[in-house]
């Protein structure tokens, strides 16, 4: 079917596009305008902003940590609330099928899972592909787990460990690896509360910056086109910039991604010792190419906090609100689950929030800081078109400054940046860097042969109203939303990389997961029958190519 996309503002930076122009799709993609050949449906786009579809690539919808939250909070659940007769049955307000919704309405067309543990790579996969309309993706954590700590302890070199990272992406189905507080898991289990880039495994000998740097180099030796992604160590503490600092500067000028970079932007100034040190990070990551970040800002009214972070959850317990957590070793990482409520008038509350603003506001290149709110762990991604307005438009954060405690103004630089970001900017943010930081050509931008993933909103001087009700969704170049509401469903792919693995790494593998574990030698591996059958087509797996 050949569309014609007629009049709209094109907003397109990938191809260096921002002004009113045509777009074609034909089928699954945009193709250039045919000559000679009349369109099959033409929508007249004057006066609208037409982008490619969005990305999130850092945003918890799926997996262990997920489903746990869902258990311990069911009254977050919309169990009694009037549904929807698209609706199924039992689905309430985490579940995948209102996050398909509700990124969709929002001219959202695929989201990264960015903390699957390989031994729970299925369970995540499954869920995943029951979200409706969205391709999406995930990361798999390594860096606690014994078969890479033995690895590095046994001084193997870098091709193993290469080849591990390969076997790792090639079983679990996976875009990417993380990271998440390199060695502080493992130590947590030896009873070990506080971990630092330096401090070391007790049974391994093996300093966070060793792990993360060995990762670092074996992710760029296997070709994966997303830099390893890293949560560092020390999330959450007062002096935590300090750990982020160290940990660019011991990157060199290799890439790595550092993951919800708020979380790290405090310092210790004033009475509470509780200040922002956004500007000192953001000053280090415009001096830095190699560094990317996202942000993970802050929004004001309940969530619940879901990170494979064991040592840091745990510490965290107490502020749990309602009071009732969840903290679990596992192979590799764990888990924890602590429910929590940011509010304006909390002084700790309202500076994270100001910190996080200070951070998109302050990193210059909007090519290497990313759009997220660590969905749910700063907020759910619904806040999303607030948080564009607040970018937007100064006058915007201004009236919400007026809520906050004058002290918490006093810890922070916010109210005297002046910076508004632009459309242009929005859509790098959003669309065109989270597809080139994830690898994915035919994604993030409207050019001939790009995926015909496609969001045209109103022009609204109201960035929260127009972000937040999209009026025209095309996925793969089905229109699935109208007017800010989805008009069918149809089931997404997941995006993966399938890299080359030595024989002799498979059996190793496998020889491990049997003394160690009793598994077979395929017990993480995924078959593709399994997520078929929930996903409703057979080719569920889409296969992203590795760098040489």
């Amino acid at each position: 079917m050949l569309i014609r996309l007629a009049g709209g503002r094109v907003v397109d930076p990938a191809n260096g596009q921002d002004a009113v122009a045509d777009v074609w799709l034909r089928d699954e993609r945009i193709v250039a305008p045919p000559e000679g050949e009349a369109p099959d449906a033409t929508y007249d786009l004057a006066g609208k902003i037409v982008m490619a579809g969005a990305i999130d690539i850092h945003t918890h919808v799926a997996g262990i940590n997920v489903n746990t939250s869902r258990l311990l909070l069911p009254e977050q659940h919309w169990t009694h609330a009037a549904r929807r007769a698209e609706t199924p049955l039992g689905n309430a307000r985490r579940s995948t099928f209102e996050t398909g919704r509700l990124y969709a309405e929002m001219g959202y067309t695929m989201v990264v899972e960015p903390a699957v543990p390989p031994s729970h790579a299925l369970h995540a996969h499954l869920e995943l592909a029951d979200i409706p309309i969205l391709d999406t993706a995930a990361l798999l954590v390594i860096g606690n787990d014994d078969f890479t700590l033995n690895l590095l302890h046994g001084k193997e070199g870098r091709d193993a460990l290469v080849d591990y990272v390969r076997a790792t992406l090639r079983d679990g189905r996976g875009l990417g690896i993380k990271v998440i507080n390199a060695g502080g898991a493992a130590a947590f289990k030896e009873n070990v509360r506080t971990f630092g880039f330096d401090d070391e495994v007790p049974s391994y000998g093996l300093s966070s910056r060793e792990i993360v740097l060995a990762l670092q180099e074996a992710v760029v030796e296997a070709g994966v086109p997303h830099p390893l992604h890293v949560h560092c160590n020390n999330l959450g503490v007062p002096g935590a910039f300090e750990t982020a600092l160290t940990t660019m500067d011991a990157a060199g000028d290799r890439p790595m991604h550092f993951a919800h970079l708020q979380f790290y932007g405090y310092g210790r100034e004033g009475r509470r010792h509780f200040s922002s040190a956004a500007a000192a990070l953001a000053e280090r990551v415009n001096a830095r190419p190699n560094v990317t970040v996202d942000v993970g800002q802050v929004m004001f009214g309940p969530t619940v906090t879901v990170s494979s972070d064991t040592l840091r959850q745990y510490a965290q317990h107490a502020f749990a609100r309602p009071k009732k957590w969840v903290v679990w070793d596992g192979i590799g990482n764990g888990g924890g689950i602590v429910p929590i409520r940011y509010r304006h008038d909390d002084f700790v509350n309202a500076v994270q929030w100001a910190i996080g603003l200070e951070l998109f506001l302050l990193i210059d290149d909007p090519w290497r800081v990313y759009f997220t709110t660590d969905h749910p762990n700063g907020a759910h991604f619904t806040t999303y078109p607030a948080i564009i307005h607040l970018l937007m438009d100064r006058e915007e954060r201004a009236r919400w400054l007026e809520r906050l405690p004058k002290t918490a103004l006093e810890a922070t630089d916010l109210e005297a940046i002046t910076r508004e970001y632009s459309l242009y900017e929005i859509a790098i943010m959003t669309r065109a860097s989270p597809a080139r930081l994830l690898g994915l050509p035919d994604r993030g931008h409207l050019g001939p042969g790009a995926l015909a993933d496609v969001a045209v909103y109103h022009d609204l001087p109201d960035r929260a109203a127009m972000f937040a009700d999209a009026h025209l969704v095309f996925k793969s170049g089905d229109l699935v939303v109208r007017d800010g509401a989805v008009t069918h469903y149809r089931p997404g792919r997941t995006v993966t990389l399938r890299p080359d693995v030595e024989a002799a790494m498979s059996r190793r593998i496998a020889e491990h997961n049997e003394r160690r574990y009793g598994l077979p030698p395929d017990a993480f591996a995924i078959p593709e029958s399994a997520i078929a059958q929930v996903a409703g087509i057979g080719d569920v797996f889409e296969v992203a190519q590795c760098r040489r």
